[in-house]
């Protein structure tokens, strides 16, 4: 059995749903749907799709970094969006962090997330 390590998520509600931003369990890391948020849950950049791919990618990149990964270990990321016109600037971002690793990859657009200013969000997986 491995032991796992977590790295917890750091907005007011992650204790109540009880959940990890990452966790590690061998040599598999799995990254929380991650957002552009602040720790008291407000949504960095509202209304700037870019921007919040790319503040989700570093606390994606810094989860990893916690469990003794990084970008160049991912394997698959999914990404959700609320509008389908904002898949270039978010694919952009995307590519920035994990263009070298050419992780497998889906995109989706959802009819929304628990908060209205939120853009996108991203999961991350890898393997070590």
């Amino acid at each position: 059995m491995h032991e796992r390590q977590r790295v917890p998520a750091t907005t007011p509600w992650s204790a109540m749903v009880g959940y990890s931003r990452a966790v590690r369990v061998g040599g598999h890391v799995y990254v929380a749907g991650t957002g552009s948020l602040n720790d008291d849950g407000t949504v960095e950049h509202p209304r700037d799709a870019y921007a919040q791919a790319r503040r989700a990618c570093e606390v994606i990149v810094d989860a990893l970094k916690q469990v003794g990964a990084g970008a160049e270990h991912v394997v698959r990321t999914r990404i959700y969006l609320r509008r389908p016109e904002d898949w270039i600037e978010v694919g952009s971002a995307h590519d920035e962090f994990f263009g070298e690793a050419r992780p497998v990859t889906t995109m989706v657009t959802v009819t929304g997330f628990l908060h209205p200013a939120i853009m996108v969000e991203i999961e991350a997986e890898a393997e070590l």
